[in-house]
């Protein structure tokens, strides 16, 4: 009976895993168990992981692997030599006639220069499977185990892990003694399981880019000497005994009867974990009355005092907004954490360098692109990067109360790209293209223009109501590209897909131009002209000499379907425009007297390349 009831027990919760993905689409799921020591002299750690692996999908799996990140920190590795290579590319000057390089001083070459205590390294003792140890073949930063009993699908096995690390010199993301001074930045620090999806195996060597991993719950303990204070992923399960501003208030805190002290951590559906400590670290608390507990940790001094109050009053400010416009922010707490070398998000947490507003909004947004959607970065940086820039752009405008065009820097940036030459499709694998210049455009940039074209094509309340549906429908479950377009297409009921199959998997570019504006008997007769290779549908805003104005609207024949009327003024719909035609020509009631100006795209949203030839103003 009792194997009966187990068996029975397990089918339930791979149920309930497999209820709360999308129909048919299976997910990993996984629970972390670690107990970590870190040597603050040395800078070495060494650890266990018990991990309980579901493998959900329908697949045996004769081999899983790991991520061991801080391989990568070795002098000729492949992160090293990646960024020599790119750190020689050219792409300008600045104004002074100083060369612009494509890697930033971050990197460039400083990891081949690196000396034996400064490296970093993961060296994974031994990978058991249900108490078995297996076979392990290092690929640098990619740890293959083959097992010597498959993982039957719809299983549930345990690996036990034992590592030891040391913590590089800071140069990317993770490390220590960075140039603010602090002393630990530990991101992307343990053996971690690499997600097995619908794709298969997505064992990316770690070169540059960020990452990807399995949905589940995590249980961290780890000790270090008692004078440092950390914060991370999750939640302090023993805030009374560690103290440091987590305690209870009216909590007196019993000095610890060792050297050390443990701090235990525990976050549930989260796909990472990350953690800092410094012995100089302070704090502030928000909680906000519908929402999280935020906590701001830094290393305390005086003068940067009131920048980080800054930031952590205009967070306090941004989340009811925020949590409006694009869903509430789920966990219990959010830390954001001084440490890293510029900004870098996790589940719970993030690391920031310095008091900017700017970053930690930034990062802060990542909570939804990234923490919740948990998106494969290294096919979609796009749907992270840039959905995340544009809630940040957006955010930042509602805070300053601007009513301008809030996306601007990113059409430009964009602009400029496509006018270097080195654009590549946003499908391209980040750590493949060709210039770190052309993927950061690519996915901060026209990824954030992907949702404002988009609020263009569909309309501005689509587009809200597409934000909060993706967040209802695709929180924890991985979405990509084509899963985001459907919620838009049930949102809107326009067909998207050809705005995915353009904007995403090629270069070419929007240009519109006005051409003849012709006598139609008693009325003006407009044509437009298609000079770009991607069609798009066309608000075309006559403006009259006695100040009315009309918004002539042609949809594109691909959406079949027209956007509701989103101006005040008058809307007209016309018939579609098919995309093989290179014009379009359309006539109004009035006489081409009465003309003052015309205008395609007056909102400036669609991402035309030469927006030069978009007005004209009739003598």
């Amino acid at each position: 009976m009792n194997k009966i009831a187990a068996t029975l027990s397990f089918l339930l919760i791979v149920f309930c895993l497999s209820a709360n993905a999308q129909p048919d689409r299976w997910q990993q799921r996984i629970a972390y168990n670690i107990d970590v020591k870190m040597n603050a002299e040395t800078n070495r750690l060494s650890g266990i992981e018990k991990i309980d692996y579901w493998n959900n999908s329908p697949d045996t799996l004769h081999r899983v692997f790991f991520h061991l990140y801080w391989n990568a920190f070795q002098p000729n590795s492949m992160m090293d030599v990646r960024s020599r290579e790119l750190g020689k590319i050219e792409l300008g000057t600045d104004r002074n006639g100083n060369p612009v390089y494509d890697w930033d001083d971050r990197v460039r070459d400083r990891i081949q220069k690196l000396q034996p205590d400064e490296i970093g390294f993961d060296s994974t003792e031994y990978v058991k499977l249900n108490g078995v140890a297996q076979k392990l073949i290092y690929h640098e930063t990619i740890l293959e185990v083959q097992l010597k009993t498959p993982l039957l699908p719809h299983s549930k096995n345990s690996f036990e892990v034992a590592f030891n690390c040391q913590a590089p010199v800071q140069i990317r993301r993770s490390g220590r003694d960075n140039a603010e001074g602090i002393r630990y930045s530990m991101s992307q620090w343990y053996p971690k399981m690499v997600e097995y999806d619908y794709q298969g195996w997505n064992a990316n060597p770690y070169i540059a880019r960020e990452f990807y991993g399995v949905w589940g719950d995590y249980n961290v303990n780890i000790t270090i000497d008692k004078n440092y204070m950390l914060a991370g992923s999750g939640t302090v399960q023993n805030p009374n005994e560690v103290g440091f501003g987590y305690q209870a208030d009216n909590v007196k805190i019993k000095a610890p009867t060792g050297k050390t002290l443990t701090w235990k951590f525990a976050a549930q559906n989260v796909h990472d974990f990350v953690w800092a400590a410094d012995t100089a670290y302070t704090m502030i608390k928000k909680q906000m009355p519908e929402g999280p507990l935020f906590y701001f940790v830094y290393k305390k001094v005086d003068s940067m005092q009131p920048a980080w109050e800054t930031v952590a009053n205009t967070i306090e400010k941004a989340y009811p907004y925020i949590a409006k416009t694009f869903g509430a922010y789920p966990y219990k707490n959010y830390t954001f954490i001084q440490g890293g070398d510029g900004g870098m998000e996790y589940p719970m947490a993030t690391l920031i360098k310095s008091a900017s507003v700017g970053t930690a909004m930034h990062e802060f947004m990542h909570s939804w692109y990234q923490g919740l959607m948990g998106t494969n970065e290294s096919l979609f940086a796009w749907m992270d990067e840039g959905f995340t820039t544009y809630a940040e752009q957006r955010t930042s405008n509602w805070l300053k109360g601007d009513t301008a065009f809030a996306f601007n820097n990113s059409y430009n940036s964009y602009f400029r790209l496509v006018k270097s030459g080195k654009e590549e499709p946003l499908s391209t694998h980040a750590d493949h293209f060709n210039t770190n210049y052309a993927y950061s455009v690519a996915a901060y940039s026209k990824g954030s223009i992907f949702l404002s074209q988009l609020g263009y094509i569909v309309g501005e309340d689509n587009l809200d109501k597409i934000l909060l549906e993706y967040y209802k429908e695709w929180k924890y479950k991985h979405p990509n590209a084509n899963d985001f377009i459907r919620i838009a297409e049930k949102v809107s009921g326009l067909e998207l897909q050809w705005y995915k199959e353009y904007w995403v998997y090629t270069t070419k570019t929007i240009d519109y131009a006005l051409g003849n504006i012709n006598v139609d008997g008693a009325n003006a007769r407009i044509t437009l002209k298609r000079l770009g290779l991607m069609p798009m549908p066309a608000d075309v805003l006559v403006t009259y000499k006695d100040g009315t104005r009309e918004m002539h609207y042609v949809p594109l024949n691909l959406t079949f379907g027209a956007k509701p009327a989103e101006d005040t003024v008058k809307t007209i719909v016309h018939e579609d425009w098919k995309w093989v035609d290179p014009e379009y020509s359309f006539t109004i009631s009035r006489p081409l007297t009465d003309i003052k100006s015309i205008e395609i795209d007056p909102s400036q949203r669609m991402a035309d390349v030469n927006r030069i030839n978009n007005k004209i103003v009739v003598p």
